[in-house]
């Protein structure tokens, strides 16, 4: 089976570009991987996954791929007749663009593919309301057993499960299971606090953040609560961005300049995991995955060196870390709160700024997780570089089913 390496990355700044399209996020994203690959054309792509889930919000509900990249493809900077794959599920999305690009290698039939994702979630218009389209990252078809779950978990710890119109649900689903690992192990605010803190002074080092500036923990405790346990702080922002990657095969690498070659990245494992409802002792489906994942690569938790996770809150992150068998089951909280995971530490986490300081345009995500870990990797991350960094993992969820997600990946990449 042949090597696939990222061969190009790219993010675009996130935030909130009003002025911009999705065309506009696309075109700045593909120009920008091709750049970074030092292509002047995509004339060598053979394939394409477009990753998206709120278009329809803005008027394009299929094709949506084929749609964004017609400019481009008349230009000459795409070129015709190169298939494209529309891909959706919910914030992993990204994840799912970058594993059907992965698998075209794998597979022998394509030496370079792209996946790429875009997302406008900002509508200034007087009015506008784009939460109620949240409401896809859950079925419709389940919600009452979904609603009741939550209900359930939430009286068994004494605590209330209020959805309200004016968050999306998936802030009401992880303030229960956070409220949950508070009651079961003893997780503190302060714990979630600081977690968020540290994130917030990564973003203020990476100039594609959408937040860019520190947050002490106690200016993070003392922000707008959204839903306990949570304050503003603590949650992921609505934003726009746009994010793409390369892959390439190993036949393709070796014909590259030197220069260009030298900053391919190895894919050693791309796993995706899929959601039930479990009870709540039961590991996540991001146990499964990462643990495949280790065993696809042939490496230990103990070796990674950089990791960016799905922190949609900041406790997401405490627990990922002991889904991800970087500390033990109910250590997550000492185990943020004692500054490991910061620059520094014994495993920087979320150097980008994470979901709470980068910004979350959900389609983008994973990629842009994806993105600074091939930066990180090639050393290239400026302020923010984690020193002698050889392996790196990401992890990216997306959907809700019962108390986990609907989908989850888990990608572990090495610098050759």
């Amino acid at each position: 089976m042949t090597n696939a390496y990222i061969v190009g990355a790219f993010t675009t700044r996130f935030g909130r570009a009003s002025e911009k399209t999705v065309r506009d996020l696309t075109r700045e994203a593909y120009l920008g991987v091709l750049a970074d690959a030092g292509m002047e054309t995509g004339a060598k792509i053979e394939f394409a996954w477009f990753g998206n889930c709120m278009m329809d919000y803005w008027g394009q509900a299929i094709i949506r791929g084929q749609v964004c990249f017609l400019p481009l493809v008349r230009e000459g900077l795409f070129p015709e007749r190169v298939p494209m794959i529309n891909v959706e599920g919910g914030c992993a999305t990204g994840s799912m663009a970058f594993h059907g690009a992965f698998k075209d290698i794998l597979s022998g039939q394509s030496d370079l593919s792209l996946a790429l994702g875009v997302e406008k979630l900002f509508d200034p218009r007087p009015g506008a309301d784009i939460f109620q389209w949240f409401g896809g990252g859950h079925s419709p078809f389940d919600r009452e057993e979904l609603l009741e779950e939550y209900h359930r978990v939430a009286r068994n710890i004494g605590v209330a499960f209020t959805p309200e119109p004016n968050r999306t649900l998936p802030m009401d689903t992880y303030a229960v299971q956070a409220a949950y690992h508070m009651k079961r192990y003893g997780t503190t605010r302060e714990q979630i606090a600081a977690c968020a803190a540290k994130n917030h002074f990564h973003g203020s080092l990476n100039p594609k953040a959408q937040y860019r500036f520190t947050m002490s923990p106690e200016e993070v405790l003392a922000d707008r609560l959204v839903v306990d346990p949570f304050t503003r702080a603590m949650c992921s922002p609505l934003g726009d961005g746009a994010a793409a990657i390369l892959v390439c095969s190993e036949r393709y690498r070796n014909t590259l300049p030197e220069p260009i070659r030298a900053r391919a990245i190895r894919i050693r494992a791309n796993v995706f995991t899929g959601g039930k409802y479990r009870n709540e002792d039961e590991p996540s489906l991001s146990r499964v995955a990462a643990d495949k994942a280790y065993r696809v690569a042939g490496v230990t938790p103990a070796q990674i060196d950089v990791a960016e996770v799905h922190d949609a809150t900041s406790f997401c992150e405490v627990y990922q870390m002991e889904m991800l068998r970087f500390c033990e089951i109910g250590e997550g909280g000492p185990f943020v709160a004692s500054g490991a995971t910061s620059l520094g530490g014994q495993l920087p986490v979320n150097t980008s700024g994470g979901l709470v300081s980068k910004g979350h345009p959900i389609a983008a995500t994973g990629l842009s997780m994806l993105t600074e870990l091939t930066t990180q990797l090639r050393h290239e991350a400026g302020d923010r570089q984690v020193e002698g960094a050889e392996f790196a993992l990401q992890e990216n969820g997306g959907g809700v089913i019962g108390l986990e997600e609907a989908a989850c990946a888990i990608t572990i990449l090495q610098k050759v």
